[in-house]
């Protein structure tokens, strides 16, 4: 994409913009200041602000945004802000602003909260007022237009200052806890406490467990656009047949219902044809999608808030299942219904994935499949991962993989609690040379994929919207063809 000077019609090159001083850039600008509301989920962000501030009393707690991360000379990627800062400040994809910095200053009684932040480009004549035309990264007439800092503050419902002041505002001889490995500037800014930092990271992770009833509205709208997107693939799946690249036309499909629906997507689209299922995050996409093939799409909407569905579906881009293809399906989604059996508040979080792994072992023996290498000592948790490989789900919200950073007694060996969102997601995928397996089904890889969320009654499927048994997805896919 070559850039060009709009009065001069010649490419940029190192030509650089006049400057704000001088020429036609000075003057005459209309005053376009805005009354914004709150936004919804700005409440819900600071109950969970004051729950940081309940757990680090008397500290200073500075949780950064990040900012551009550059993807090719002068052209950087899509700035998405850090998880952490995003469940704290309720801020949209739309609206995010690189290099923001929330910092909680402890007070007598609690904490007061400032984002630290980019204003609008200023016009005034000011030391700054050239970015608004000539910053190619953060100028106005770049990329667009930022909120002024009474904008941002009636928006996320906090006090906005401007970046340039978060230096001053983070001196003095007060406890400091920050979210490292997120901004660079700020990690230099204050001493690092090793301790007191990785406990901040695990707390703000762990803080994500519990979605709130707005985070589920939100989950629900992600895998809604998601249900979405597949139903737009299975009626392209014919024109992808005949196309070289036919993978890369299914991801542009989704992806256009992601963008459409919300922010983008909440990861990189698997679109899976033929042996390529067998890897689990093929995102190349660069095969060919053949009829007698199966397809594995494994994709999800990412909405403004950054709240993102996940689900997975393997068809039969012909529309109906071979034989052997059938069976694998049908094994792994009677795996994946044991696992959906075992979620309830108070289970393990391990039941769900031990109970799907069951199904798929006693169904593996059932057709005498032993894998290589088996021994007297091989555990039974590892006897099969030859065919299955990974476990099956996790924690789902601003990240696909959400609460990584949270402790294991907390997440992987904790208990599911009324409010916990995750995916159930169980596999089989036999590579296209493995020996161990019939040669019938070398080459087939099979995931089913849904998200759920802990009620008190039970576990509610909002993926629900689409098919799972083998005859409803041949159905599915006739109505939609």
């Amino acid at each position: 994409m070559e850039e060009r000077d709009g009065l001069l019609g010649r490419s940029r090159g190192d030509d650089e913009p006049p400057a704000a001083e001088s020429g036609p850039f000075r003057g005459g600008w209309a005053d376009t200041d805005r009354r914004l509301p709150l936004l919804t989920g700005a409440a819900y962000a600071s109950k969970r602000r004051s729950t940081v501030s309940e757990r680090f009393p008397g500290e200073r707690v500075v949780v950064p945004s990040g900012g551009l991360k550059v993807r090719s000379n002068d052209f950087d990627y899509a700035f998405r802000p850090h998880s952490a800062f995003v469940h704290l400040t309720a801020e949209l994809g739309t609206q995010a602003v690189p290099d923001g910095v929330l910092v909680l200053e402890p007070t007598g009684t609690g904490h007061t909260v400032t984002l630290f932040t980019r204003p609008r480009s200023p016009r005034d004549g000011g030391a700054d007022s050239a970015e608004f035309h000539s910053d190619r990264r953060y100028g106005e007439f770049w990329t667009g237009r930022r909120r002024t800092l009474p904008e941002t503050s009636a928006t996320l419902g906090v006090e906005a200052a401007a970046r340039t002041d978060l230096e001053r505002a983070l001196r003095g001889n007060v406890p400091t806890r920050v979210l490292r490995g997120v901004d660079a500037h700020v990690d230099a800014m204050v001493t690092p406490v090793p301790r007191a930092d990785a406990e901040l990271e695990a707390f703000l992770s762990e803080l994500r467990l519990v979605k709130d009833e707005w985070e589920i509205g939100e989950l629900r709208s992600a895998v809604d656009w998601t249900v979405a997107g597949f139903q737009d693939v299975v009626g392209e799946l014919r024109h992808a047949t005949r196309l070289a690249r036919g993978e890369r036309w299914i991801e542009g499909t989704f992806n256009r219902r992601a963008r459409l629906g919300g922010h983008g997507l909440g990861f990189e689209t698997i679109a899976a044809a033929g042996s390529h299922a067998c890897v689990l995050h093929w995102t190349r996409n660069d095969g060919p999608v053949r009829d007698g093939d199966l397809l594995l799409l494994d994709a999800g909407v990412e909405a403004d808030s950054f709240y993102t569905g996940d689900v997975t579906r393997t068809l039969p881009v012909s529309g109906r299942f071979t034989d052997v293809q059938r069976r694998v399906y049908d094994l792994v989604s009677a795996a994946q219904s044991a696992g959906i059996a075992a979620l309830r508040p108070g289970a393990r979080y391990g039941d769900f994935h031990d109970a799907a792994m069951r199904v798929l072992a006693e169904g593996l023996d059932a057709w005498g499949l032993r894998p290589h290498g088996r021994t007297a000592s091989t555990s039974e948790s590892d006897l099969y991962r030859r065919y299955t490989v990974c476990g099956s789900g996790h924690m789902l919200g601003l990240d696909c993989h959400d609460c990584a950073g949270a402790r294991r007694e907390t997440y992987l060996d904790g208990v599911l609690e009324t409010g916990h969102v995750l995916t159930v997601e169980p596999g089989l995928y036999f590579q296209p040379d493995d020996l161990t397996v019939p040669a019938e089904l070398r080459g087939i890889g099979v995931r089913i994929e849904d998200d759920f969320v802990i009620t008190a009654d039970g576990p509610v499927c909002l993926s629900s919207e689409l098919p799972r048994g083998a005859d409803e997805v041949e159905t599915w896919m006739a109505s939609l063809r």
